[in-house]
């Protein structure tokens, strides 16, 4: 299996608040959460999830988990982040996405809560794996609004759901079977909101691995690199994961 992530502070925002973590020396989680909140409380809450999810999975120590596990280490690190905003007023309201995969023998969990997004490339085909929990994801699901009008509405910043809000949360979860030479590549909207699915396919068929982080978050600050950006890419190099 082979990695490769970045992540980049953006053209506007002062810090970066997004964080990640890639499956190494032996790990088993790949991750993006993008933080929210002031006072560089966003930055907190992200680091928080990944932590957390991090230290889940270690103490699984690659054993064969379930929907339901992966499910309570998102509910666990939520009442962490909601509990440390509840205790520093600088910290109040503050929260993040996360998405993440951990990889099994022959599957992958994946767990998800907010707007950071999950691709599946398999045979030269993309799939969008996660649902966006925000409000103009939710307007087009209802048909009240196109994806084209989506992609500029005053609203599509503002998530439904996220870890740190409140003290439970909602989170969608699935196990995933593996096949030879899938790729998998997590990112936060920084990168999906200049990028789609079908660029991010051609892209990752095209470049080389080693180029294929730099060129995705190079052409996000080129259209404009609001927002931070962060992706993680995972190749299987043919082999399902084991």
């Amino acid at each position: 299996m082979k990695v490769v992530a970045k992540t980049h502070c953006g053209k506007v925002r002062p810090i970066n608040e997004d964080s990640f973590l890639v499956p190494e020396n032996g790990g088993r989680v790949a991750l993006v959460a993008d933080g929210m909140g002031g006072h560089q409380a966003g930055e907190v809450a992200s680091a928080m999830a990944a932590n957390a999810i991090g230290q889940s999975a270690k103490k699984a120590a690659g054993r064969e988990i379930s929907v339901k596990t992966v499910v309570s280490w998102v509910r666990q690190a939520n009442k962490a982040i909601y509990k440390a905003a509840g205790e520093d007023l600088s910290r109040s309201g503050m929260g993040t996405t996360l998405t993440f995969l951990y990889f099994m023998r022959g599957h992958a969990m994946l767990a998800h809560v907010g707007d950071s997004r999950c691709y599946l490339i398999r045979k030269g085909e993309i799939y969008q794996l996660t649902k966006d929990h925000s409000l103009v994801a939710e307007l087009v699901r209802r048909g009240e609004i196109t994806p084209e009008q989506a992609k500029t509405h005053p609203y599509r910043n503002i998530i439904t759901r996220a870890l740190g809000t409140d003290d439970s949360v909602a989170v969608d979860a699935q196990d995933l079977d593996l096949e030879p030479g899938d790729i998998f590549l997590l990112c936060s909207d920084g990168l999906s909101n200049y990028l789609d699915k079908e660029e991010l396919l051609s892209l990752v068929m095209e470049k080389p691995a080693e180029e294929i982080c730099e060129e995705l978050v190079g052409r996000a600050l080129e259209r404009g690199g609001r927002d931070n950006i962060t992706v993680v890419v995972v190749y299987t190099d043919g082999e399902v994961v084991t």
